[in-house]
């Protein structure tokens, strides 16, 4: 499809753009915005505090990755080789030695499925749990009819309690170069149940993509109290009476998060040392895990550290996403394997070693896998049928195989573990139970992925 050959990619540390912290519009911060409870009700019924949902945006192979079948035909198996991990009868290839060292604090799902083939309707569809195929768009390209994003779903029933409930990491919404995933936030519940957009460098700088109102405004400079209310009333000046109303409760939510110098200090990346950092790796990926693991220690209830904001590579819009049509291989050997292996190996460390993996809920996945048989060009193309999904701690069992695909990974051999499965599994370790749920009329008929609990 992409006709580039055996390109590689060796040096990919420049693929962040903006550099700083900004505060307008758009800022669901207060407490209980998302109209739910509060933060301790149904505590006794949860065991993760917070969600993690680490996208793997594009599709990642789950042959080359999770799923190795060493002796499958050459067709099929691909060019890594199977290693041994640290749990009974699970191989990983290659690509992942870390996380094959420590795979006694994680599971691995061998059989998601997913209903479509494109990488917008099967995120959609992952995010809202089996249902986004209900919706569409209007004259203006804006989602209609789609159930809520799961992250909205537990950021309702949380509420807030000084920094957004639902914090998507990333440029702006994600999706390919045709648009956005429709299912990204609030849906038929509205625009104030969508997530709050927040983008981390390779630098560990962060930004606000969607509030440009404050331009200039950097994290060291945030401090000048009056020099905030002068821009905050420069813009005022600038609006039509439409935007004031809203910019009115706007400007309360913004001055609300500039004065809790704690909540704050959650997008400060430059606490961390030196060492934590390089850890992670310095990729926007990388020290975006960073920032999500602060959030989660800041409070916050879902958090989606997305690998990048589109699925595609070799695009001008890209950020090397695992859209790999063309050069499967040789991408995942030079970066995204080596990446992801790095970065989520050193978050579950990071996680475990504070004491708040057993309360975190973390969960890897993408939309779906690539195709098992290699393509005419020597790569792998998507594929929905069977592919993988990681889940540690917040009451996830770790070290454990779930389900089997069969000999060439084509088709789940056991059940299918379906998105209204991953969906309802969150919720239900996240505090949402049957009857929550029920009342927002959400996963509705979903079962738990009883072989994780």
């Amino acid at each position: 499809m992409f006709g580039l050959g055996n390109y590689r990619v060796r040096d990919c540390q420049g693929l962040t753009r903006r550099s700083f912290l900004r505060f307008g519009a758009g800022l669901p911060f207060a407490a209980g915005m998302f109209g739910g409870a509060s933060l301790g009700q149904a505590a006794d019924a949860r065991k993760a505090k917070s969600v993690m949902l680490i996208w793997l945006v594009g599709g990642p192979s789950h042959l080359d990755l999770f799923d190795p079948k060493p002796n499958a035909p050459a067709e099929f198996r691909g060019p890594f080789a199977a290693i041994s991990t640290r749990t009974a009868g699970m191989q990983f290839t290659e690509l992942l030695p870390r996380l094959a060292a420590s795979s006694d604090r994680f599971s691995v799902v061998r059989t998601n499925i997913n209903y479509n083939g494109g990488h917008r309707p099967a995120g959609s569809i992952a995010w809202t749990c089996g249902r986004a195929s209900d919706g569409g768009e209007d004259g203006n390209g804006k989602p209609t009819g789609y159930p809520p994003h799961l992250g909205s779903i537990i950021a309702r029933s949380r509420g807030s309690s000084g920094l957004p409930a639902f914090m998507s990491l990333s440029r702006g919404p994600v999706g390919d170069g045709v648009g956005p995933c429709l299912g990204f936030g609030g849906g038929v519940w509205g625009s104030r149940y969508d997530p709050f957009m927040v983008d981390c460098s390779k630098q560990g700088q962060v930004s606000i993509s969607e509030l440009k109102l404050l331009d200039g405004l950097t994290p060291a400079r945030l401090d000048d109290r009056q020099r905030v209310l002068g821009e905050l009333n420069r813009v005022r000046r600038g609006l039509d009476q439409t935007q004031l109303d809203q910019w009115d409760g706007l400007h309360q939510k913004a001055l609300q998060l500039l004065r809790g110098g704690d909540t704050l200090n959650a997008f400060d990346l430059s606490r961390e040392s030196a060492s934590t950092r390089t850890r992670y790796g310095r990729t926007s990926f990388g020290q975006s895990c960073l920032l999500g693991r602060r959030l989660v220690e800041a409070g916050v209830p879902y958090v989606q550290v997305n690998w990048s904001q589109f699925a595609e590579v070799f695009y001008p819009f890209s950020d090397y996403g695992w859209d790999t049509h063309a050069d499967n291989f040789g991408l995942l050997a030079d970066w995204h394997g080596p990446l992801l292996d790095q970065a989520l190996s050193t978050l579950l460390e990071d996680l475990h070693d504070r004491g708040l993996l057993e309360t975190t809920l973390v969960v890897c996945m993408g939309e779906f896998g690539r195709t098992p048989r290699i393509n005419s060009i020597g790569s792998r193309d998507h594929w929905h049928p069977c592919y993988f999904s990681v889940w540690a701690g917040g009451g996830a069992q770790p070290g454990r195989v779930i389900g089997e695909s069969d000999a060439r990974g084509e088709y789940p051999l056991t059940n299918p573990v379906t998105p209204e499965m991953v969906g309802t599994t969150i919720a239900e370790l996240a505090g949402v139970g049957t009857q929550q749920r029920a009342e927002y009329r959400v996963l509705e008929g979903g079962r738990v992925i009883d072989e994780l609990l």
